[in-house]
């Protein structure tokens, strides 16, 4: 078959064509813009112990909920115990591990509200407050700590201030300041601990979960301390977010905390977390706190919670 010089170039321009129509079929769209990503979700701790020691007990926690919610969690350990009411909006936090009394006044005083609290591995949720001595003291009283040397926690605590104030007023000491011949705030219950058991305190008070733990690590505490008096019992550290953080987020994260109980690499972190479980919080768990509060004549939002 011949073809014209026409019907050649016809079919070559043809040709052409679908082979540019061919080449169109193959090409890939380009891809979607990616979003933007996303602040890690700041979350502070209270300086309960070593600062270092407390992040290292948060860190894989907060490696665990990233890997549920899709954001990454950064802590930030407080100098002292006001502070993460004090600064809670200039640093940036959305949330925070509270303790008892840290909670009630940044409830009254920034609007937090409480969704977990973890059950340790002895299945509380709760702990309470002690007031100790050394045994080789000579106290075994009130009256008997009269110009001794007495260490608090942090004006901000329950256990390591409240506790103690309501103990002075129940046995008439009307000015602590006087009573003693020293005091001054620890400003971690750990901390506290050691100052009495190093002999640099007669006395102190902390929260019963520091003083157990460090108990059994430490076997001088039962040998050398005696407790003399306890606090009712007060919510465990909860986790409280702003009141304008998102809601969606809020509830992704306390169905992580939850569930990880029922999930092998939950139950693997709250191993280390030292935690049987969370459980669910609000902020009616804290009407002891609230009650020791008035009974001690506490204003919590005009409370100074400034150490002296």
């Amino acid at each position: 078959m011949v073809f014209s010089k026409g019907m050649t170039r016809r079919r070559t321009a043809l040709l052409l064509c679908l082979l540019a129509l061919a080449g169109c079929q193959t090409e890939k769209p380009a891809p979607p813009p990616k979003p933007p990503p996303q602040p890690p979700i700041r979350i502070g701790l209270i300086p309960e112990q070593n600062i270092f020691r407390q992040i290292e007990r948060y860190r894989p926690l907060g490696e665990y909920l990233s890997g549920k919610v899709g954001r990454n969690f950064e802590w930030t350990v407080l100098p002292r115990y006001g502070n993460i009411v004090e600064n809670f909006h200039s640093l940036g936090l959305d949330g925070a591990f509270f303790g008892s009394f840290t909670y009630a006044l940044a409830h009254r005083k920034v609007g937090v509200e409480v969704i977990a609290r973890p059950v340790g591995t002895d299945n509380t949720s709760t702990y309470y407050g002690v007031i100790f001595a050394r045994k080789d003291s000579g106290i075994g009283s009130a009256a008997q700590m009269r110009g001794k040397r007495f260490v608090f926690v942090d004006k901000a605590t329950t256990a390591g201030y409240l506790l103690p104030l309501e103990y002075f007023r129940d046995n008439r000491i009307a000015d602590y300041r006087r009573f003693f011949r020293e005091t001054w705030f620890a400003g971690t219950h750990e901390g506290a601990i050691r100052d009495v058991l190093d002999r640099k305190a007669d006395a102190g008070a902390a929260k019963s979960t520091v003083y157990l733990r460090m108990s059994r690590q430490d076997g001088r505490i039962g040998k050398e301390l005696v407790v003399l008096a306890r606090s009712p019992e007060v919510p465990e550290n909860g986790l409280a977010f702003r009141k304008d953080f998102d809601s969606a987020m809020i509830g992704r994260i306390r169905d992580a905390l939850l569930g990880m109980a029922s999930d092998p690499a939950g139950k693997e972190i709250l191993g280390k977390f030292e935690a049987d479980r969370f459980i669910p919080t609000s902020d009616e768990d804290y009407e002891p706190v609230y009650r020791y509060a008035r009974h001690t004549g506490l204003d919590l939002a005009t409370y100074d919670y400034v150490n002296e």
